[in-house]
């Protein structure tokens, strides 16, 4: 009889009895507070009059004043409500599992050991004692660490030494204790190991349970202004950069919200798999965006998306700047609902007004000064004219409280001038906007003749909009870039400056960059030393998705000593397929005869491509038996799916299909070597290497020591 089972069994019976029990009396608040707010709200309801048309300007300012206190009620429920609901989410992740983790902490000698239960989000009893320690707070990072017997962690600032006594896991399924561990050394945890065994899932899976001691590292690691993480495939490196993200939610959660946060992604299919993993720990998941889609939320949809602009493009864009001379025809009309406030010899004429000033940014916020001031102006003028004053008077009673808070009735001129004002400042707002914009200014106009008439992509237009304006996005402060491997230099030196007050998480494995062009590591870090004045690089060795045979079959491909640096933790597993076909029918009846098998098989396959038009070609060829999977969409938790290598990208699957491994398509050269190291390394458990005629001579190696190994 397993003593130690039973006396954790009946610690978890009672904290999820615990749980529920608070889940059942937050659950019965939460519906009589929604009772009493909506009797209140229909309450006071009834003593509105809804419509204040034909009353008397006494009882209009009272019915006014009470819909004042009709939203200061509706305020106050609405935040209650949130608080209760915030409390509500944690309890119902902790239904799912109420704690991965135990230690044993002696925190001052002499005194007894405490038990300290961790879990995806903390939770309290009512009387405020501590049920689940959220797996941020400090002191789980001695949980993280892995180390027994003397340990520390920090507190505000201050470490506190400790004594680890006991580090047990657990696998525990809502109330049932499955299985439990002690375990210290990070090769041997056994709830990792029992991770890795699973079929890939749909949705990444958060790894809170199982973040070992090289990316705890990054985690928790201190703020710094640029962070570069160099990790090889299957290091987790995309698990970590959101445990980051929900780490730093916790450390800031009264200062930092989702918004403040950029998270860069290679592609939508990408965005779509890892969209549930913070909303799986209680977070909210910050702003997302391929590259692509953030050009268009500045507005630059319709343009080339600039991932090939040339740094020489940008230089010559920074050498000339100060240089310009602005013309009238570089110049547009600031108008709203086709009034014309401003006319562009009025813009030229402003920025004429600071010529002493080469353009850059503080010319241009002097401008932007001079425009406001006669926006005023013009506006001011527009305030006397009759029908301006007409449009004014003419406001129904909604209109008149939306604008003035208030129904109004000029007694004589000079009321209805000054409400006349407030009218127009209300009527032709967005003009302030554009002028803040810069819209009054042709920055394709100009950006063509600095590039000897060359039209500007996305990049240039941005970089030539932060050198005339110095101005990026001021709200974020973190933005995270996945796979950075695969950006342009040109590319990265545009968002270094764009996010200049933001501190950057960059993950990447330069054997991954399967586009010519990209920024090497040497040129990441020049970038960003100058941009944020240094850049900390933390490494991940060490492979959790592919088994030891994939791994050898990838890691072949890589130097002899980088090779000695990378290490699988997976158990043995299947040995890597290779089928080289002369024929192309018999090559599509192997290819049919596998969808076939894979079909009935638990888990999900993936035939890769080297690129879309492959993918293509085979999708006729092999029909309804494969999904393929274009920008957007989701991936299925089974089946066989077709895509492209670049699709693929940061994605893991039970089994990966090379199938075009042909020397036409993956030659001796390195941008090959990077491309077929990035398409066999997403796969988990299997791989088969398929080629329609002479194999790559990039697996020679490999094939040759696998010959050696059996003849020995």
């Amino acid at each position: 009889m397993d003593t130690t089972h039973e006396e954790e069994q009946r610690h978890l019976s009672e904290v999820y009895a615990t749980i529920c029990s608070l889940h059942d009396e937050l659950t019965r608040d939460l519906e009589q507070r929604h009772a009493t707010a909506a009797k209140d709200l229909r309450d006071l309801s009834e003593e509105l009059r809804p419509d204040t048309a034909g009353i008397e300007a006494d009882e209009a300012m009272e019915t006014l004043a009470a819909i004042e206190t009709l939203n200061a009620v509706i305020d106050a429920y609405n935040q209650r409500h949130d608080f209760a609901l915030e409390r509500l989410s944690r309890i119902l992740v902790l239904m799912r599992q109420p704690y991965f983790a135990k230690v044993r902490l002696k925190m001052r000698p002499g005194r007894p050991a405490r038990d300290v239960y961790i879990g995806a989000v903390g939770l309290t009893d009512r009387d405020r004692t501590p049920l689940v320690v959220d797996w941020r707070s400090p002191v789980a990072e001695t949980y993280y660490k892995q180390e027994n017997g003397p340990t520390s962690f920090t507190v505000d600032g201050r470490v506190r030494n400790v004594e680890l006594e006991l580090r047990r896991q657990f696998d525990i399924e809502r109330d049932v204790l499955r299985m439990y561990f002690d375990t210290t050394v990070a090769i041997e945890d056994s709830l990792l190991l029992g991770a890795l065994k699973r079929h890939h899932s749909e949705k990444l899976q958060a790894i809170t349970s199982t973040i070992q001691r090289e990316q705890n590292e990054v985690v928790r690691h201190e703020d710094v202004p640029a962070m570069l993480v160099c990790g090889v495939a299957g290091s987790g490196k995309t698990s970590v950069m959101l445990q980051r993200i929900a780490y730093l939610f916790y450390r800031e959660r009264k200062s930092l919200s989702p918004d403040q946060v950029y998270l860069f992604t290679p592609n939508a299919v990408f965005g779509n798999y890892i969209d549930s993993v913070l909303p799986s720990m209680g977070e909210a998941n910050p702003q997302v965006f391929t590259w692509r889609t953030f050009v268009a939320n500045q507005g630059l949809g319709d343009r080339d998306a600039g991932a090939h602009a040339s740094v020489a493009s940008l230089q010559r864009l920074e050498q000339l700047v100060g240089q310009i001379e602005v013309e009238t025809q570089d110049m547009r009309e600031v108008k709203v609902d086709g009034i014309v406030l401003l006319k562009a010899a009025q813009a030229k004429s402003a920025l004429d007004k600071f010529s002493r000033f080469p353009i850059g940014p503080r010319r241009l916020a002097l401008t932007r000064d001079e425009l406001h001031l006669r926006l005023e102006r013009r506006l001011g003028q527009l305030s006397r004219h009759s029908d301006m004053q007409e449009e004014m008077l003419g406001l129904d009673v909604d209109e008149q409280v939306e604008i003035f808070g208030e129904t109004v009735s000029p007694e004589d001129e000079r009321e209805t001038i000054e409400l006349t004002k407030r009218y127009v400042a209300h009527r032709f707002a967005q003009a302030h906007d554009d002028i803040d914009d810069l819209s009054w200014l042709r920055i394709d106009r100009i950006g063509s003749r600095m590039l000897d008439g060359q039209s500007l992509n996305a990049t240039e237009w941005l970089w030539l909009r932060l050198l005339l304006t110095g101005e990026g996005i001021k709200g974020a402060r973190y933005v995270m870039i996945d796979e950075v491997q695969d950006y342009s230099l040109a590319q990265l030196m545009l968002l270094s400056r764009y996010f200049g007050r933001a501190h950057f998480l960059m993950l990447g494995d330069e054997h991954q960059a399967i586009r010519e062009g990209t920024a090497t590591w040497d040129e990441i870090h020049k970038v960003f030393t100058a941009s944020h004045g240094s850049v900390t690089e933390l490494a991940l060795r060490t492979s959790y998705r592919s088994s030891p045979e994939i791994t050898a079959m990838f890691s072949s491909l890589l130097s002899d000593e980088e090779r000695g640096t990378l290490s699988s933790v997976r158990r043995a597993g299947v040995m890597p397929a290779v089928v080289s076909f002369e024929d192309a029918e018999e090559y599509v009846c192997y290819l049919q005869g596998l969808v076939g098998t894979e079909q009935d098989r638990a888990g999900l396959c993936a035939i890769v491509t080297a690129d879309p038009r492959r993918a293509a070609w085979l999708a006729k060829q092999l029909g309804d038996g494969v999904q393929t999977i274009g920008r957007g969409d989701a991936l299925p938790a089974s089946g066989v799916v077709l895509l492209d290598l670049a699709l693929a990208k940061g994605l893991e699957f039970d089994h990966v299909v090379i199938a075009d491994a042909q020397d036409w398509v993956y030659g001796d050269d390195e941008l090959s070597r990077r491309k077929l190291y990035t398409a066999l390394s997403r796969a988990m458990h299997e791989v088969t290497v398929l080629s329609q005629g002479k194999l790559t001579p990039l697996l020679d190696p490999y094939m040759a020591a696998q010959e050696g190994e059996a003849s020995a």
